[in-house]
């Protein structure tokens, strides 16, 4: 991350007058990616690993139900998600106090929030995914579910669009069932200046909640009916 943010310095300076905003913009950008890939590689294999090297076997010998061991990974990947980018946001306000910018110092940590919502979300489906499925299947899946969530909305409006009423009712489904993660992406305009208003914030922490509890809730249903042996 912090090459990431040494490019972004390099490519400002190349810029005239706009190396704040490309500063902030490669970085919360790569701030996502970085925390995706974090997301699903680790997130895959916090369960999956421990079932194929048989380590559950020597946790639930302990006073531990399935159901906690789901949360207490989730909420350990997501505690380390959060470490992660608030020192890569602390990275960013280096980089534009370097560069002499005050303004966009304190106007990035909202759409580092709604960064942070985002992975909170691509963690929970990583963990729903590697609850049943082997670690490749589950890392693949999740990448694929990030990808759609971010073009729902596109769909959506294309199934619409295509005068088929099986087309509009799949692509509705997909709209409902996966996340739209669309709710969350404000970096462009946090490299303008722009602040997220209070509805944008309580709306986008309220879904996110409620998605992640709906698939943590899964995620522990599937987890307390698998068998190990």
């Amino acid at each position: 991350m912090l090459l990431v943010i040494g490019c972004a310095v390099l490519l400002g300076d190349l810029t005239d007058g706009q190396e704040a905003r490309t500063i902030v913009n490669i970085s919360l950008n790569a701030m996502l990616l970085f925390g995706v890939f974090i997301a699903i590689f680790v997130g895959v294999g916090l369960v999956s690993k421990e079932i194929e090297k048989r380590t559950v076997f020597a946790i639930f010998a302990k006073p531990v139900s399935r159901p906690q061991f789901i949360i207490g990974k989730y909420l350990g990947l997501c505690l380390t998600l959060l470490i992660n980018i608030v020192v890569m946001g602390l990275g960013v306000v280096a980089a534009l106090a370097y560069v002499g910018d005050r303004e966009l110092v304190f106007s990035i940590w909202g759409a580092i929030y709604l960064i942070f919502l985002e992975l909170a979300i691509v963690t929970s489906v990583a963990i729903v995914f590697s609850s049943f499925s082997s670690a490749a299947l589950s890392a693949l899946l999740t990448f694929l579910v990030f990808l759609i969530g971010h073009l729902s909305t596109s769909l959506r409006d294309l199934g619409q669009a295509l005068g088929s009423e099986v087309a509009r009712i799949v692509f509705e489904i997909i709209y409902y069932v996966l996340p739209n993660l669309q709710l969350f992406s404000f970096r462009s305009e946090a490299a303008n200046g722009l602040v997220p208003n209070a509805e944008m914030m309580l709306g986008a922490t309220a879904y996110a909640l409620v998605y992640v509890v709906i698939m943590l809730a899964i995620a522990a249903f599937v987890f307390q009916r698998r068998n190990f042996k």
